[in-house]
């Protein structure tokens, strides 16, 4: 049986901010203020698996320039 719920066949995107950290937007809303996206588009999964394989440091940009 396949999930065809919202929340899985919503188009998603990577967005990344200023402290480079990561996150998950759905295509069909825009963008909150800070945020740009990435260039990764697809499936919420999609994205998730993207932002594991980019997002290695979790730590803000300023953090760890120190």
């Amino acid at each position: 049986m396949s999930d065809n719920s919202p929340a899985t066949t919503t188009a998603h995107q990577v967005v990344v901010n200023d402290e480079e950290q990561f996150s998950l937007w759905p295509l069909d809303r825009p963008l909150p203020d800070g945020w740009r996206p990435e260039g990764t588009t697809g499936t919420r999964q999609e994205c998730l698996d993207r932002i594991e394989t980019v997002w290695t440091d979790l730590r803000p940009l300023s953090a760890r320039r120190r």
